[in-house]
């Protein structure tokens, strides 16, 4: 049975709860470009938050539930791409319009447009498939220690609340395990890592809903994919003066997800330049196959230290 970090055990019910999108009407007269009609959903921010705007783990996770739900069954999620517009704003609740682009035989592609009083907040690109067989190869996973004997999120926070009270205050459906020093721990070291390794479950029992690993595992992609552009310079959030927010974000789902065990999160940066920096993170299973594959490009701007 999987259980909560102490003091967490209300965070990944929470989440769960924003999943369950109120749907609130749908058209099915043709739109130009071949495109079947759409479908309308509401979603909520929760009760509880630390950021300024919508989480873009939330965005992705709604917008992939929503366009779930409007594709037949035996098709699971092989990809989402998303750009985001701009910042979502908490006091209001999320308007999602999933638009049928294609029915194939094998294939279903949605588009999902997530706005607020008509400005578009984010739009997305989902792509669904049914089983099939082909050529298999996947990346070898880095040797790392076991969750087991790492510490929760908040034990490896200590010390650090006040500047990263942001952090230490969100939800964490997630639990995280740093297989390594996190960020605000390495940068009193000196040292500058250019690969991050994070373990990754839900922080509790998961419903037997395909759909909702695919969400959680959506959430959790956009928690620590841009961490090694900071790191790479000896940098942390919350301490240095660091302002980034997430322009786009592409997921590729290989397998099916199940995400009601540990998987491992690895994480790079090939770039950074002209204030937008660029993450890759590769989710690996415990038995070493690639779960799924991630590309964040966000702002990264590093203001140096006031008087210097």
């Amino acid at each position: 049975m999987v259980t909560a970090p102490p003091g967490r055990e209300d965070d990944l019910p929470a989440v769960l709860a924003l999943l369950d999108l109120e749907r609130v009407g749908g058209d099915d007269g043709a739109e130009p470009g071949g495109q079947t009609g759409a479908e309308r959903f509401v979603g909520r921010h929760p009760e509880r938050t630390t950021f300024s705007r919508t989480f873009g783990g939330q965005l992705l996770a709604q917008s992939l539930v929503a366009a779930g739900r409007t594709v037949d069954g035996g098709r699971d999620v092989h990809s989402a791409q998303t750009h985001f517009i701009r910042g979502g704003d908490l006091r209001r609740d999320l308007d999602f319009t999933v638009v049928h682009l294609r029915d194939g035989r094998g294939f279903a592609n949605r588009r999902v447009d997530v706005t607020q009083d008509g400005a578009l907040v984010c739009t997305m690109l989902a792509a669904f498939a049914g089983p099939a067989d082909g050529l298999e190869h996947g990346r070898v996973p880095p040797e790392v220690p076991p969750p087991d004997d790492l510490p929760v999120f908040d034990e490896a926070l200590r010390g650090f609340e006040d500047p990263l009270s942001a952090f230490a205050g969100a939800l964490h459906p997630v639990d995280l395990r740093y297989a390594h020093d996190p960020p605000w721990v390495q940068r009193g070291t000196g040292e500058a890592r250019t690969e991050n390794h994070v373990w990754m479950r839900p922080a509790g029992e998961m419903p037997d809903d395909p759909l909702r690993h695919a969400a959680l595992l959506a959430y959790a992609s956009d928690m620590t994919v841009l961490d090694t552009i900071l790191t790479g310079h000896g940098l942390s959030w919350g301490i240095d003066r660091v302002l980034a927010a997430t322009l786009n974000h592409s997921l590729w789902f290989h397998r099916p997800a199940r995400f009601d065990r540990w998987l491992l999160y690895a994480s790079t940066s090939p770039v950074a330049t002209r204030s937008r920096g660029t993450g890759t993170g590769t989710f690996f299973a415990p038995d070493g196959t690639t779960q799924a594959t991630v590309v964040q490009e966000g702002i990264v701007r590093h203001f140096a230290p006031r008087g210097t």
